[in-house]
C-alpha cells in the first residue's frame, strides 16, 4: 500500500494540488512506499499567511497555557514512542533501536520546551540612576521556519518547532522530501494536543517551497541542518533577504586515541560512532587519530568492525540499515574507491555487500581505511556512510594541530585516562563539542548543539537557551516615576504613606 503524504496548512490536512510528485522509498529495497505532491506556490503563500495571522493571538497566550500545550505534547510523544520509532525505522531504514533513539532525542527537547517560562525571563535592575528602573522582556519573533533533513525525522524537527512555538511565535516546517511521514505524524500529534489553528504548518516539497519560505518578509528566522553547499546557500539567502539563519552543516569529525586509554572501552565505541546509522549522522566519528603506540589496536579494531553487520530495520542482530537512497549509496561507493586509487590502504572494504532478498538494497558494509593524508578525497569530504578513517600522530599536540586545521568543528572526542592530556585537549582544540571518553558528545537539551567553523552558519545555536535567544527579541523598558510633591496637584494627590 502506498501512502499519500499530507501538508498541513491553515489548520487543515490535505494532499495538496500540486503536479510535481516524488515518490517516498523504501532504503532496503527501494519500492515506493509513499508519494508527496509537492506544496504550490498557493499552498505556500496560504501557510505563511495563516502562519502570520494566527501569531496574532497565539503570541498574547499566557505562558503558562503554551507550557501547557508541550506538557500535553510531550506526553503524547511517549505514548506513541513505538509507533514513531516503527514509521521512522521503515522510511529511513534505521534499525529499530537506532530509530528509538531518534524519537527520543526529539523528545527531550519537547521536554524541556516545556521550562519555557523560566527560559523566557527577562532581567531587572532598580535604580540604574536616581529613581530610574531598567528591565527587559523576552518576547517572540514572529513566523518562524524550519528545513530539516532526512537522517534525523524526528529528533531534528523536534529540535525546532516545539521551542519556537512555546516561546510564542508560529512556525512552518519543511521537512525533507525523502522521509516525510514521521514529521506528519509529530504534527499529528502536535494537534491533538491543542495546537490552535495556524500555529504550526507542515509543507512539502523542493527548492521552491524553500526559497519561498527564505525570500517571503513575514518569515523572521530560518533553521535548517544539512549538507555543507545547501547550508551555505540557505544562509547566504536567507541573510541577504535580513533574516535570522542558523544552518547546520557538514562535519568531518576526529576521535584521538591516546596509547593510555581503556583499549577495549576504545574499540567498542569506535564500532557504534563510526557505523552506526550507517554512518549518516553529522556527529559521526569518520576519522579516528591513533597516537603513538596507540596504532597497535588498528588490527584488532579492524576485527571488531568487520563482525559488523547491517540488515533491515526489524533485524534484532543487524547493527545498521541502508544508506538513505541510490544516489547516496553511489556517492559513498565513489569515495571509497577514490581512496583506493589514492593511495590509502583499504582494510575492511564493504562496498559489495548485500542483504539476502533485498539485494536491490542501498547497502554498504563497514569500511576501514589507513594510511590517510588529509589531501584525499576520502578525508577532506563527509563521507555520510559507514567508512572510518585511521590516521596516526606521533604526540598529542600533533593530533590537536590535525584537527585544528579541519574546515569543520561540529564534535571530537579523546579517549585517554590522564586528567592532563584531557585537560589540554579540551581547551586547546577548535572545534564546538568535545567529548572526553565520550565518542559522539551530542548536549541534552538543556544545553545547546554548538558546532563552530564550517560546520555551522550563523550566532545562535540549536535548542537550549540560545534556541529561546534565536527565536526571541528582548524589549527594555526604563522607567521614572515621580514622587508625590513632582505629581500633586488639583485633583492630583497621591497619598504615599
Amino acid at each position: 500500500m502506498i501512502t499519500q503524504v499530507k501538508h498541513y496548512i491553515d489548520g487543515e490536512f490535505t494532499h495538496g494540488s500540486g503536479e510535481r510528485n516524488i515518490d517516498v522509498t523504501n532504503p532496503a529495497n527501494n519500492s515506493v512506499i509513499a508519494k508527496i505532491n509537492c506544496a504550490t506556490t498557493a499552498e505556500v503563500e496560504l501557510a505563511i499567511h495563516s502562519a502570520k495571522e494566527a501569531f496574532k493571538t497565539w503570541k498574547e497566550v499566557p505562558v503558562s497555557e503554551r507550557a501547557r500545550v508541550m506538557l500535553r505534547y510531550q506526553h503524547l510523544l511517549k505514548e506513541h514512542h513505538d509507533e514513531l520509532a516503527t514509521i521512522l525505522a521503515q522510511e529511513t531504514g534505521k534499525t529499530f533501536e537506532d530509530a528509538k533513539g531518534d524519537v527520543w532525542r526529539g523528545i527531550e527537547v519537547a521536554e524541556h520546551a516545556c521550562n519555557v517560562a523560566s527560559l523566557m525571563m527577562g532581567e531587572t535592575v532598580e535604580n540604574v540612576a536616581r529613581n530610574i528602573d531598567t528591565y527587559s522582556y523576552t518576547q517572540p519573533l514572529g513566523v518562524c521556519a524550519g528545513i530539516t533533513p532526512f537522517n534525523f525525522p524526528a529528533m531534528i524537527p523536534l529540535w525546532m518547532f516545539p521551542l519556537s512555538i512555546a516561546c510564542g511565535n508560529t512556525f512552518i516546517l519543511k521537512p525533507s522530501e525523502q522521509d516525510p511521514m514521521t514529521p506528519q505524524r509529530l504534527v499529528e500529534l502536535f494537534v491533538e494536543a491543542g495546537a490552535p489553528k495556524g500555529v504550526l504548518q507542515l509543507i512539502h516539497g523542493d527548492k521552491t517551497a524553500v526559497d519561498m519560505l527564505l525570500t517571503d518578509p513575514a518569515i523572521k528566522a530560518i533553521s535548517f541542518v544539512g549538507s555543507v553547499g545547501v547550508g551555505q546557500y540557505i544562509y547566504k539567502t536567507g541573510t541577504d533577504n535580513l533574516k535570522r539563519v542558523q544552518a547546520f552543516a557538514g562535519a568531518k569529525n576526529h576521535c584521538v586515541i591516546m596509547p593510555d586509554a581503556n583499549k577495549q572501552q576504545v574499540i567498542n565505541n569506535m564500532v557504534g560512532a563510526s557505523v552506526g546509522a550507517a554512518g549518516q549522522r553529522c556527529m559521526a566519528i569518520s576519522v579516528a587519530v591513533f597516537v603513538g603506540k596507540a596504532k597497535e589496536w588498528i588490527p584488532e579494531l579492524k576485527e571488531a568492525l568487520a563482525k559488523v553487520r547491517p540488515g533491515l530495520w526489524n533485524d534484532k542482530d543487524a547493527a545498521y540499515g541502508p544508506v538513505i537512497s541510490p544516489a547516496a549509496k553511489a556517492r559513498v561507493l565513489k569515495l571509497i574507491a577514490q581512496g583506493k586509487a589514492e593511495g590509502a590502504e583499504c582494510l575492511l572494504d564493504g562496498s559489495d555487500f548485500t542483504v539476502a532478498g533485498y539485494e536491490s538494497g542501498n547497502w554498504v558494509g563497514p569500511t576501514m581505511f589507513t594510511n590517510v593524508t588529509t589531501d584525499m578525497s576520502i578525508y577532506k569530504e563527509e563521507i555520510f556512510g559507514p567508512v572510518l578513517c585511521c590516521m596516526e600522530a606521533e604526540t598529542l599536540d600533533d593530533a590537536i594541530e590535525l584537527v585544528n586545521n579541519s574546515p569543520y568543528g561540529n564534535g571530537t572526542s579523546i579517549f585517554t585516562a590522564s586528567g592532563g592530556a584531557a585537560r589540554k585537549y579540551q581547551h586547546e582544540i577548535e572545534v564546538g563539542q568535545v567529548g572526553i571518553n565520550v565518542p559522539i558528545p551530542v548536549p541534552l537539551p538543556f544545553f545547546s548543539f554548538t558546532g563552530w567553523k564550517g560546520s555551522f552558519y550563523g550566532d545562535q545555536h540549536a535548542y537550549g537557551k540560545q534556541a529561546v535567544r534565536f527565536c526571541t527579541e528582548t524589549k527594555t523598558i526604563t522607567t521614572r516615576w515621580f514622587d508625590s510633591e513632582a505629581v500633586s496637584g488639583p485633583n492630583m494627590s497621591i497619598n504615599l504613606k
